[in-house]
């Protein structure tokens, strides 16, 4: 029979080797800095369908301004500038307080363009507002 000593069997481990879990953490940090960017633009925007209906109102107080995505601007079929758009606007209200105005923006529009299209209506006081949409087919 063989006899071991006790001098070695008996030692402890008084130091925890981290290299593997740095190697870990240092993986993960990688791909959340690589995926991260990905996912901020990895959604697209496409405007809504409505499958509502449209109530009726008077053709004669609905106004129709139309956005396009190189940003020209019409209201009612005719082309104008934003400063002018805001004066029409305004002359609409006060010759009309019951004015509705309609937008009709592109599809690859910038939100932000729309958002400061809206802004101009709220600064010429008109509250009766629409986005144009497609009808949903189903």
């Amino acid at each position: 029979m063989r006899r071991y000593s006790q001098r070695q069997g008996l030692t402890s481990l008084s130091e925890i080797n981290i290299t593997p879990l740095l190697d870990l953490a240092f993986v993960l940090l990688i791909i959340f800095m690589i995926t991260t960017p990905l996912l901020e633009n990895s959604s697209n925007l496409i405007i809504p369908s409505s499958s509502a209906t449209n109530t009726s109102t008077d053709a004669g107080r609905v106004q129709t301004v139309s956005i396009d995505r190189v940003e020209t601007i019409k209201l009612n079929n005719e082309i104008v500038s934003n400063e002018t758009l805001a004066e029409r606007l305004a002359e609409l209200k006060k010759t009309n307080p019951e004015v509705a105005v309609v937008i009709r923006p592109d599809r690859e529009l910038p939100v932000q363009k729309l958002v400061t299209l809206m802004d101009a209506l709220q600064r010429a006081g008109i509250t009766k507002l629409g986005i144009a949409t497609t009808t949903d087919k189903p």
